[in-house]
């Protein structure tokens, strides 16, 4: 299948800049102020971000997950520990994220550590999201080849008759991981395609901040 026009198709960017002085000296900083502007324009889940893998074969596996916090601490989101991405990280912790607002013209990518939260932080998260999800939680073999999608529906009804008395307690194959970062890039789309690069790199306990070729 050919698409007419792909490889002409382009839009030059020139929302904003980026200059060195615009940036926060911590990386999380300037991603929090990031994030509350992709907020504050209302971008449809602003929090997704792509994050990259190892999968057994030794290729890079990319799949679109959400935040749920970002602090000094690192960046969490919560998964099923026996999915695809959950093994992937159990056997190298190695990652990065990509978040992209097209809006916006931003970009940022991360790399760090994957490492499990506390049982307390997970048991806390769980207990917020909705009723469906935690049923759904437990019902779902998640990145298991699946047979039929009449399978998943019974076992979401067996489990939802199985809870249907009381909360819905965390599964113990489910939880969050931090991503401990290494390092940051900021891009700014700029018109020609010379875009604003920023890199934050953490040496010695500190961040150093120096501008790359777009």
């Amino acid at each position: 299948m050919k698409i007419n026009d792909i490889s002409t198709d382009r839009i030059d960017y020139g929302l904003g800049r980026l200059e060195r002085d615009d940036l926060n000296a911590s990386p999380i900083a300037q991603l929090t102020l990031w994030l509350t502007h992709a907020r504050q324009a209302e971008i449809k889940d602003y929090n997704a971000f792509a994050l990259s893998t190892m999968d057994y074969d030794g290729f890079p596996s990319s799949r679109i997950v959400l935040l749920r916090d970002c602090d000094e601490q690192g960046l969490t989101f919560f998964t099923n520990y026996n999915s695809e991405k959950g093994q992937n990280i159990e056997r190298k912790n190695k990652v990065c994220l990509n978040f992209f607002w097209s809006t916006l013209e931003r970009q940022v990518r991360i790399w760090g550590w994957a490492e499990k939260v506390t049982e307390a932080e997970s048991d806390a998260y769980f207990a917020s999201r909705p009723r469906e999800s935690q049923i759904g939680a437990w019902a779902s073999q998640q990145s298991e080849v699946l047979s039929d999608r009449s399978v998943l529906d019974q076992a979401v009804q067996a489990c939802s008759d199985r809870f249907q008395n009381g909360d819905v307690p965390r599964p113990p194959h489910w939880g969050g991981f931090r991503i401990r970062p290494q390092k940051f890039e900021f891009w700014q789309g700029r018109s020609s395609r010379l875009h604003d690069r920023f890199v934050y790199t953490l040496q010695d306990a500190q961040w150093s901040i120096q501008r790359l070729n777009p």
